[in-house]
């Protein structure tokens, strides 16, 4: 679907670009003689506030294959799909509260030199290599295909649109590493919020404000709880799995993470945790809500909606004046550049700490920054190389590519979230619970693939809800990790003492508005659940 643009458009466009290369530059890791460069590189110093840290969460976890999925739940089913979103402000407190004392105790540069601190160094690779992996042929890829599709709805070829996405990211990434990245985050969550917010007043402008929509829309579109057997979004599945989902990305993935080990302190690391699950509210009205504002105007013949993922894309064309249209398309550029940026750094720091470091342990600060500038530039290349393939596994096949992250993430929740709370844990647990893990996870994958030849037993495992079958297999590999243990030697008390509870861990220092913005952040969430659901707005 294509957006004419105006001039005015292209301007606001460029300006964008302008002002981010701008930022990167401003803020780009300083050369040093005496050390410290390459943390200032993949960890900002050590030394960001709470407002960079927890925009820079929320920008890394919008991507604009984020902005488009999001409108087109909610044209094809309204607001469950914001169950995610919602959530995720649960998860970041537990972010705050339990994983980032430890994170930073430790003084860890990536989550799997904790998993190493924590159990041992092939529970490290492990999470190194499926990390590095999983980013390659689905972050960078998702991102990559996504930033292509925005530019061809601009009018631009696919290939030059790809390209420009990769290039330009790559760029900034690669001159100021973090920094940038968490510096021109945090513009770009104006820019993508202040889109947002003008395509969902126009939209609703358009159609008559927001109880025409209500009036035209079943009420199950409002309603967050859907039943069991729902195929999509069963509550039971929304409870029980959406949570370890979201403890392995939140809480254990490089990608996320590394922000929060950017903080000064642990208090801003945890105000930043805080903010980022105050933004985590915005999705549900500004991402999703256009969705069924494209609904209800296609409906009224007001637009043509030829399928649920053009929503966003329709209202942009459909409702926006010229100059706002530039300002929104910013918008999706800042949500695909804001996600690529995290990546690309995130996994240069994992190529460089967990397998140039982990070889050549001596190697200077300088070498490391150097190591971690040519992984990104080898990034970008093998970006640049998946894009004659996007067109080709942008259907089923990319998605049964990307839902392998959903099978293989719970081992990895349980082997963190537990080892955090039981010391008794130890190495052959964990990697007997990661093994187990991918072996299920993966078999799951293959069946779902071959579901059609199925059936009986292997064809209901099949067809489960990924988030009730990512609830099961956590549980499967929590067992395994706790009865693995239990029947091996005990780890040593003094090795982890730094990354998991005892009875010597010292009191995390907490003061009164972190307690109360988390309370209040909770009671928000219990108000948004209770407001839109049959009790509310959703009967």
């Amino acid at each position: 679907m294509s957006i004419t643009l105006e001039s005015i458009d292209y301007i606001i466009i460029a300006t964008y670009f302008v002002i981010v290369f701008g930022i990167a530059w401003a803020v780009k890791t300083p050369k040093s003689d005496n050390g410290g460069q390459s943390e200032d590189y993949f960890l900002a110093g050590r030394n960001l506030g709470w407002f960079a840290i927890g925009a820079s969460l929320f920008a890394s976890n919008i991507g604009s294959e984020h902005l488009i999925g999001l409108a087109g739940a909610g044209a094809s089913s309204g607001l469950p799909v914001a169950q995610f979103e919602i959530l995720a402000g649960f998860i970041l407190l537990i972010l705050g509260w339990v994983f980032v004392p430890f994170y930073l105790q430790s003084g860890v540069t990536t989550m799997p030199e904790f998993l190493e601190m924590r159990y041992s160094r092939a529970a490290r690779n492990y999470l190194s290599f499926i990390s590095v992996v999983a980013y390659v042929i689905t972050k960078i890829s998702a991102t990559i295909f996504a930033g292509a599709v925005v530019f061809e709805a601009m009018g631009m070829d696919f290939w030059i649109g790809a390209l420009v996405v990769v290039l330009s990211t790559g760029i900034y990434t690669a001159m100021g590493g973090l920094r940038a990245v968490i510096y021109t985050d945090t513009m770009q969550v104006f820019v993508m919020i202040g889109g947002a917010i003008l395509v969902t007043y126009f939209g609703i402008e358009a159609i008559g404000g927001f109880h025409a929509a209500r009036e035209q829309l079943s009420p199950e579109f409002y309603n967050l709880w859907k039943a069991a057997d729902h195929p999509e979004f069963p509550w039971t599945g929304i409870l029980f799995g959406a949570p370890i989902l979201g403890i392995w990305y939140w809480c254990t993935d490089q990608f996320i993470v590394q922000r929060v080990l950017s903080a000064k302190n642990l208090s801003q690391a945890r105000k930043g945790t805080l903010f980022a699950g105050y933004l985590k509210m915005l999705p549900m009205f500004l991402f999703v809500v256009p969705g069924m504002v494209a609904l209800v105007l296609a409906q009224n013949n007001q637009l043509t909606l030829e399928r649920p993922d053009h929503a966003l894309p329709a209202l942009i064309g459909s409702v926006l004046p010229m100059g706002v249209r530039g300002l929104v398309m910013a918008g999706l550029l800042a949500a695909l550049m804001s996600s690529l940026s995290s990546v690309f750094n995130s996994c240069s720091t994992l190529i460089t700490y967990d397998f140039y470091k982990v070889r050549k342990p001596n190697a200077t600060d300088k070498e490391l920054f150097k190591v971690g500038q040519i992984a990104t530039v080898v990034l970008v290349g093998l970006g640049v190389l998946w894009i004659p393939l996007m067109k080709y596994i942008s259907g089923g096949l990319f998605t049964y590519v990307q839902s392998i992250q959903a099978y293989i993430s719970p081992p990895i929740a349980a082997v963190f979230l537990l080892g955090l709370l039981f010391k008794r844990l130890n190495t052959q647990g964990a990697l007997a619970s990661l093994g187990t893990g991918f072996v299920l996870g993966v078999g799951r994958l293959i069946l779902e693939i071959n579901k059609e030849s199925l059936s009986g037993f292997f064809y209901n495992l099949a067809t489960m809800n990924f988030l009730n079958f990512a609830f099961f297999l956590f549980v499967i590999c929590s067992a395994v990790l706790i009865a693995v243990s239990l029947m091996t030697a005990a780890p040593d008390a003094a090795k982890i003492e730094k990354v998991c509870f005892n009875a010597d861990t010292p009191k995390v220092p907490t003061n009164m508005t972190e307690i109360g913005l988390s309370l209040l952040l909770i009671v928000i969430i219990a108000i948004t659940w209770i407001v839109f659901s049959p009790l509310g707005i959703g009967a």
